[in-house]
């Protein structure tokens, strides 16, 4: 009973430390303008691997707004009139005060008070692009909580497993427990399990009918599993290339199994019909939670992993270039 007590005394404590953070001035406080309305109402989301998620909304009085409240780590957010916008104006946030001038009709944020937004809007355009490099960006900030986000927001879907140790290496012990970090530990430890060469990770899905399918059951066959979506522009372009290569080489004892990541099961079934996707399809309707994606390390579609007839991974392909060459050399 006294060990409880004290429990719950440790635990009240633990909450006003906390309140009092927010209180006292130990936490953050963002002072907004908006340019685009006079009143209204101003949500802030937190960035969580790919989404952005609804920590807590501001009213809009006069054009401005204001946010208070406490940050664990410095992490990324957004900024948006819209309620259920998944792509609001980001920016980062830590225990510091702020002055944001938004405009949404300009898709701008001007912050006072903050190095590393400074350091964001000055780099935000150049990732992923000709020029930029991570490596250096890194190694020039390690310490920074954007390197992490960059890697993970923008670029691991093209990184491999060595590129992605490397650059784990090289951040500063002080982000070890950061967010951004811990995805990327996870990132790195899934993706060792889908190598090539080694035996692919079984997995059981609906088909449309609602008849499980398990990626065991085709064993005996060479199998491209090909992660796709209805909603992904990348993917209809590429499927014209996966109809032709499954009628050029289903003879030669090959077919393939289509994993969906839409959330819209109608939008799932129309691009299926519309593009001719003959061979056997699976989906959850998860989205990006699909146990599937996480499973497979998947952050970016289409991705096409082929395997041999005991399972094992061939070779993994992220275009239409890759995988007519990655087959070609297979079957031809």
């Amino acid at each position: 009973m006294k060990k409880l007590f004290l429990g719950v005394i440790c635990m009240a404590l633990a909450l006003a430390a906390c309140k009092g953070g927010k209180e006292n001035g130990n936490g953050y406080l963002i002072n907004g303008k908006i340019s685009d309305i006079k009143s209204g109402m101003v949500y802030l989301k937190e960035y969580q691997d790919k989404n952005f998620i609804l920590v807590d909304s501001a009213e809009v009085d006069g054009g401005q707004f204001e946010f208070r409240g406490f940050a664990l780590q410095t992490l990324a957010y957004g900024l948006t009139t819209d309620k259920e916008s998944n792509n609001p104006l980001v920016f980062f946030l830590g225990n510091e005060n702020i002055n944001i001038n938004m405009s949404e009709e300009n898709k701008t944020l001007e912050i006072e008070g903050s190095p590393i937004n400074t350091l964001y809007q000055e780099t935000v355009g150049k990732v992923g692009k000709e020029g930029f490099d991570i490596n250096e960006f890194v190694a020039a900030n390690p310490a920074s909580a954007l390197a992490p986000y960059y890697i993970m927001r923008n670029l691991a879907w093209g990184l491999d497993l060595e590129q992605l140790q490397t650059l784990r290496g090289k951040l500063d012990a002080s982000l070890d427990g950061n967010k951004y970090v811990k995805q990327m530990e996870d990132l790195i430890a899934r993706k060792e399990g889908v190598q090539v060469g080694k035996i692919a990770p079984d997995f059981t899905l609906p088909d449309p009918d609602g008849n499980a399918v398990s990626l065991t059951d085709f064993r005996g066959k060479y199998v491209l599993v090909s992660f796709w979506a209805g909603w992904c522009p990348d993917c209809r372009r590429e499927n014209p290339f996966i109809v032709e290569a499954y009628n050029k080489y289903k003879d030669k004892n090959f077919t393939v199994l289509g994993v969906s990541i839409d959330r819209n099961r109608d939008t799932w079934l129309k691009t299926i019909e519309q593009q001719g996707l003959v061979w056997t399809q699976v989906s959850d309707l998860k989205y990006w939670q699909s146990d599937v994606v996480e499973l497979y390390a998947i952050r970016w579609v289409p991705t096409g992993i082929l395997l041999d007839p005991d399972g094992k991974i061939l070779n993994i392909s992220l275009n239409e270039d890759e995988l007519v060459k990655n087959l070609a050399s297979v079957f031809e």
